[in-house]
């Protein structure tokens, strides 16, 4: 095989792995969180409950959890943008990894990523605490306006 099909074997094989992320590794009753998305306000989490049709049998309970941030700006930059009143969410872009991870194959190492949209920006309705967000706004100093530049998150625009 050459390397471009050991790939896409890797891939196929690591996309699997996410894939059946959730199911039980172990036989306690644990609830695994499957996404944390800080910037979308999502949760999603499963775990295996009694079947209530037959309690010999488990299923997969899965639970999302949406927080809708009140007050969301369409630019989280800009305090002055209109409010948000749609929010969007889709699977596909919740659970997207885009983080390389390095992969042996054949005795040689590759470098895989998950998905394949992570070109695409990411839509953020709140503060990702992880990221510098910054405005600039009108300040009065001795009867001139300057426009200063401020953080919005300043944890994350500063470093100590």
């Amino acid at each position: 095989m050459t390397s471009s099909s050991w790939l896409c074997l890797a891939l196929a094989i690591f996309s699997g792995f996410v894939l059946v992320a959730g199911y039980r590794q172990d036989s306690d009753n644990k609830e695994y969180v499957l996404v944390n998305n800080k910037c979308q306000c999502v949760t999603v989490t499963s775990k295996f409950i009694p079947s209530k049709e037959n309690p010999d049998e488990e299923i997969l309970e899965r639970n999302i959890r949406i927080l809708v941030p009140l007050k969301a700006r369409e630019n989280i930059s800009d305090p002055q943008s209109p409010l948000r009143t749609k929010f969007v969410y889709r699977m596909t872009e919740l659970c997207r990894k885009c983080n390389p991870v390095e992969i042996e194959l054949g005795g040689e190492i590759y470098q895989a990523q998950q998905s394949t949209s992570c070109n695409e920006p990411e839509t953020c309705y709140t503060y990702d605490r992880n990221k510098c967000y910054t405005t600039t706004f009108p300040f009065l100093h001795d009867g001139k306006v300057e426009h200063v530049k401020a953080a919005l998150t300043p944890e994350s625009c500063y470093t100590d």
